[in-house]
């Protein structure tokens, strides 16, 4: 139980202040909801890259300079992104500044572009979604990655994405919506 008096899963719930905040309202408002939509997706993708190995409020925190940084997530913009705006972002102290994530995310852009007008992002990604199962009854039932993060991974890297382990994978299906990790208890409708 929370100071509003909701069960929340208890990776969101923290001391009042304005990270845990935004920390709750991620949880409350977009965690575990299903999302659609190339632009939409490719964001997720993208900052589940830059998380790995970091706090996801690191990230929230950052959230308006990675989109002014990476053009909105507009993947085909991103594509075409050269050495000149690698260096540009390395500079960029509003975003984690790492070449290799850096390097994927253009990468993605063009891997992004690459599947052309045959099949979007959301279609693909989409397309590993298992069938709906009951919510965990406690964190600690929920996995780091399953057959589908790891078929979903094994095929992103196929078609030349990269940082999407079957780990990073599977944090994106949660939070897109794929499956609903939120714990049984917790006040958050079931979105499938």
């Amino acid at each position: 139980m929370t100071d509003d008096g909701r069960t929340r899963c208890s990776w969101a719930v923290g001391r009042p202040g304005p990270d845990f905040d935004m920390y709750r309202n991620y949880h409350d408002q977009e965690w575990g909801r299903p999302l659609r939509g190339g632009v939409a997706l490719f964001e997720r993708m993208s900052l589940e890259a830059f998380q790995s190995g970091l706090s996801w409020l690191t990230i929230l925190r950052k959230r308006d300079n990675f989109r002014r940084a990476f053009a909105g997530f507009d993947a085909e913009k991103v594509a075409r992104f050269t050495e000149a705006d690698v260096q540009r972002l390395m500079a960029d102290s509003g975003i984690v500044r790492n070449r290799a994530k850096i390097d994927a995310t253009i990468a993605n852009a063009r891997a992004v572009a690459e599947l052309g007008s045959a099949e979007d992002l959301s279609d693909l990604l989409w397309s590993f979604a298992p069938p709906s199962r009951p919510r965990p009854a406690s964190e600690s039932e929920i996995p780091s990655a399953t057959d589908e993060s790891k078929a979903m991974a094994k095929e992103l890297k196929r078609r030349g994405f990269r940082f999407v382990g079957p780990t990073t994978a599977y944090a994106l299906m949660q939070a897109t919506g794929m499956v609903d990790d939120h714990v049984r208890d917790c006040w958050v409708p079931s979105p499938r």
